[in-house]
């Protein structure tokens, strides 16, 4: 799907219920069984099946269930660092940074100026 970032939040929650369905449905397990399985009640996989995704901690329960939890993985996983990312990384931390401003005579400056 090319469009997919044009899709309205309600499409996207569709498309993704209408899969949960079918998920559930390939597996051959009841709403009753999955709901005793992953704890969330029946009304509320009823719900998520019509587009209703209210719960994130019901959703991914769901998700844990269904054998389907992977999806989420491009989320959680940190991303790699570049060699040259991880130099700059490391001489930057290795850098010292000014903490204050040197101490000056400020009388000898004063001196130094009058005319």
């Amino acid at each position: 799907m090319n469009d997919f970032y044009m899709l309205s939040d309600a499409e996207l929650a569709k498309m993704i219920s209408s899969r949960l369905k079918a998920l559930r449905l390939k597996q051959n397990i009841s709403r009753q069984e999955l709901s005793a399985s992953c704890g969330v009640s029946t009304s509320s996989i009823a719900r998520m099946e019509d587009g209703e995704i209210k719960s994130f901690d019901s959703f991914l329960r769901v998700l844990r269930t269904l054998g389907k939890i992977e999806i989420l993985r491009p989320l959680v996983e940190e991303e790699e660092v570049s060699p040259k990312e991880y130099y700059q990384l490391v001489h930057s931390a290795k850098v010292k940074t000014r903490k204050r401003a040197s101490e000056r005579d400020v009388h000898k400056e004063e001196e130094a100026s009058q005319w």
